[in-house]
């Protein structure tokens, strides 16, 4: 990697601490099951205006060694027929409970990877939803798997009005490739592309990954350039989290190549640096979109959200879960289901919301989330007397060195301190030192 003058700099005992990526506040560490279905059925049964679907396949045709989602191999005809039975079940229950004078805005797909199942069972899942809810001229969004994304894809994301696709592409380096078990080649990246834009979509997100085993800034800067020559309208850049005594199938990476701390700072430095000069606006920390993209003109609008799909234009308060492990957003309700899939059927064979855990979300939970939000999104955030003194030992190793700053009430995060924007967040979240569940490191 070449030797450059950073321009962020380099704090290493501030990133030690593993800090929430806080997709919502309270985070997932914090559910319990005291959240029952009766209570997610109130939420549902009281929701108004705009709401947003999400909806989880957790299969794959192969699994990939790296990855940390709920899934699970499509290798077993029955248990897909099993579980998209239960799904139907459950888009009939959750609608059933919706009010009149709901809208329903958006409809995200994703998983694992929503191209696991076949098109034609693809399809009858997407009428299932349009013969139940309420649908104003949604916005439809889907993550796919390049490897298994056959041409017939193109007719069925046409006829669902899709407009919105991610591209799980990682890395476009055969080696590194090797290393993570997701062999696909640059011709089938091509391949999609040029197939998801003739289907009419208009925002296409390429996933990339820095901090891999054996990667260098060389191999990373191919897959951004490569990203850029495709006109990527959006491109997430993840650190790799290496955790194999969370996630059993990472044992398969050489964790011995893995870049060290100090270089996937470097990596995520220079590929900011990299696209902004290429034309993008940076979104928070590790996403970025093309100007004329609805998620950088949320940036520029100062509306841009986040939850759990990470950084979004999304305006709704509401955003129901459908699919096992799926999770519900309310303002005062946070809701997963059940992850496990034998059970997450039998509940709704039952007739029977399969909610599995949850959080209720107090005053002072929603006022630390919105501080949060803020920061994550907008770099600074309004904050009480009460609550800067509350977080002053927390936020004092970043005051100090610059890398946040208090103004007339404001808690502002500087364009430089951009890599610490989590670890600063967390000041405002006291469950952190409640907690011992580990998470990913900042950068």
């Amino acid at each position: 990697m070449p030797q450059i003058t950073l321009m962020w700099p380099y704090h290493p005992k501030l990133l030690e601490t593993p800090v929430p990526r806080y997709t919502s506040y309270p985070t997932a560490a914090e559910f319990s099951d005291d959240v029952k279905p009766a209570r997610f059925a109130d939420a549902i049964a009281t929701a108004s205006g705009d709401i947003s679907l999400y909806v989880h396949i957790p299969f794959c045709e192969r699994i990939c060694w790296y990855c940390g989602c709920n899934t699970a191999a499509a290798n077993k005809a029955k248990r897909l027929e099993s579980y998209l039975d239960a799904l139907h079940r459950e888009i009939e229950l959750v609608a059933m409970q919706l009010p009149a004078g709901t809208r329903v805005r958006r409809i995200s797909f994703g998983g694992g990877s929503p191209n696991a199942i076949t098109p034609v069972d693809f399809v009858r899942l997407f009428e299932q939803i349009v013969v139940n809810f309420p649908l104003h001229d949604p916005i439809v969004s889907i993550e796919l798997d390049p490897r298994t994304l056959t041409d017939v894809w193109e007719s069925v994301l046409r006829g669902i009005g899709a407009t919105n696709a991610s591209l799980g592409v990682q890395t476009l380096d055969p080696g590194l490739q090797e290393n993570i078990g997701r062999v696909q080649p640059q011709e089938m990246i091509e391949k999609s592309v040029t197939m998801l834009r003739k289907a009419g979509i208009t925002s296409l997100n390429f996933d990339l990954m820095y901090g891999l085993p054996g990667q260098d800034w060389g191999q990373l800067e191919q897959s951004l350039d490569y990203a850029s020559e495709f006109n990527a309208d959006r491109i997430a850049l993840f650190g790799y989290a290496h955790v194999p005594q969370l996630l059993p199938r990472q044992r398969k990476i050489d964790a011995s190549i893995l870049p060290g701390a100090e270089e996937r700072f470097r990596m995520a430095m220079m590929g900011h640096e990299k696209l902004v000069d290429e034309g993008y606006e940076p979104v928070g920390f590790d996403h970025f979109a093309l100007p004329g993209d609805p998620l950088a003109q949320a940036v520029t609008a100062g509306t841009l959200r986040r939850n759990f799909q990470g950084f979004t234009d999304d305006q709704a308060d509401v955003l129901i879960g459908l699919g096992a492990s799926a999770i519900s957003m309310f303002p005062d309700l946070l809701v997963q289901n059940e992850k496990n899939s034998g059970r997450y059927r039998m509940m709704l064979s039952q007739g029977q919301l399969p909610v599995a855990l949850g959080k209720e979300r107090s005053v002072e939970d929603r006022r630390r989330g919105a501080i949060i939000q803020e920061l994550l999104c907008r770099g600074r955030a309004r904050v009480s007397p009460d609550l800067l003194e509350q977080a002053h030992e927390w936020l004092l190793p970043y005051l100090e060195p610059g890398l946040a700053r208090v103004e007339s009430g404001m808690l502002v995060i500087p364009h430089h301190a951009l890599p610490y924007a989590r670890s600063i967040a967390a000041a405002f979240d006291p469950y952190r030192q409640q907690s011992s569940r580990r998470f990913s490191s900042a950068v």
